[in-house]
């Protein structure tokens, strides 16, 4: 597997059974944290702590947001089947172009609704992180199907831009108006909510992209039922393919950033080693990775070289709940282990 974000040689897999050796949990000289377990060897107890999440915008879905984004997709997705029977009848590939631009969208509506239901099933005892790739897996082949959609159309788009073909007008606009009203009443169920969690907000920002293209096929056929400016047609088919090669570009880099296990793109990696070696006591940092293992849930794992004063469950705390509070980690994973020749 490949982790980036990677101080010096990694010992072991952070979403792996930590293997006893040197500077381990049962190390007279190591002390392992999870979230959920802070363990003091001075000691020999346990300080138990339960951090949460801290992002500047909430990514866990409430009943009411779960029921906003349910109807949006079940709007979305009984339109674009109306878009593309439209465009198909009335010859326009722009109509064409916005069905699938919708299928983009409610593609992506549906797999926050699938994470969300997801994250509720038990998982078998061998899934420690249970099922949460299955998103990444869904977005990653997903992103795939968009490419292959986007380039069609550019394709057919240079063809009937050289040999414009008969379009029906007048059913152009009414199907693209019945998309525009669609996506305005998506766009209000959605707005109220959309500042204060990211899948409402990534939906918000789907509806407003699928409305443009919803105008783009309105101004298309107004100029083919006004002037019989067919060109004007596969010119705006070309549009919203180039929204739709957008839209997969940015699914298909974050799913594959997921898989390959990268650094989260907002996470700067040597602010946090900063951050750690701010505390008191603190020597040195490696073996820092810090990865994502679905699109909203962000794990870091660390050692940490400490003085011997500093060598507590207390400072593994006040470790883990800062990194929590400032970069919005969901899982923190830390060993400390003492520096110095103390640690002979």
């Amino acid at each position: 597997m490949n982790h980036s974000c990677q101080g010096k040689n990694h010992h072991h897999h952070p979403e792996e059974p930590h293997h006893h050796g040197a500077g381990d949990s049962n190390h007279e000289h190591g002390t392992h944290a999870h979230d959920e377990h802070t363990h003091d060897h001075h000691g020999h107890g346990h300080h138990h702590h339960h951090g949460g999440h801290s992002h500047h915008l909430g990514v866990i879905l409430s009943e009411r947001h779960f029921k906003v984004l349910r109807w949006v997709f079940v709007l979305t997705f009984l339109y674009l089947m109306v878009e593309v029977a439209g465009g198909i009848l009335s010859g326009s590939l722009a109509l064409l172009a916005d069905g699938f631009h919708m299928f983009a969208d409610s593609a992506a509506i549906g797999l926050s609704l699938f994470a969300a239901w997801l994250s509720h099933r038990p998982a078998p005892k061998h899934r420690t992180f249970g099922y949460q790739r299955v998103e990444i897996l869904a977005a990653f082949a997903n992103a795939l199907l968009l490419v292959g959609m986007g380039l069609f159309i550019f394709w057919e788009g240079y063809e009937r831009f050289s040999h414009p073909e008969p379009i029906k007008a007048s059913l152009m606009l009414w199907v693209a108006l019945g998309g525009l009203i669609v996506n305005m009443i998506s766009a209000k169920l959605l707005h109220a909510d959309h500042d204060h969690n990211l899948n409402i907000k990534g939906a918000y920002l789907h509806v407003m992209g699928d409305l443009l293209g919803s105008v783009g096929a309105m101004v298309a056929g107004g100029l083919i039922w006004a002037f019989d400016w067919r060109w004007a047609d596969p010119v705006m088919s070309c549009v919203i393919a180039l929204l739709i090669l957008v839209s997969a570009w940015g699914l298909l880099r974050d799913s594959v950033n997921v898989l390959l296990e990268s650094c989260p793109s907002h996470i700067d990696i040597e602010e946090v080693r900063t951050a750690i070696l701010a505390f008191d006591g603190v020597v040195s940092v490696h073996n820092l990775h810090v990865w994502n293992i679905n699109m909203q849930r962000m794990l870091l794992a660390a050692h940490i070289e400490v003085s011997p004063e500093a060598y507590s469950g207390e400072t593994l705390n006040r470790v883990q709940n800062a990194l929590k509070e400032k970069f919005g980690l969901s899982h923190v994973t830390l060993q400390l282990e003492v520096s110095g020749p103390s640690a002979a």
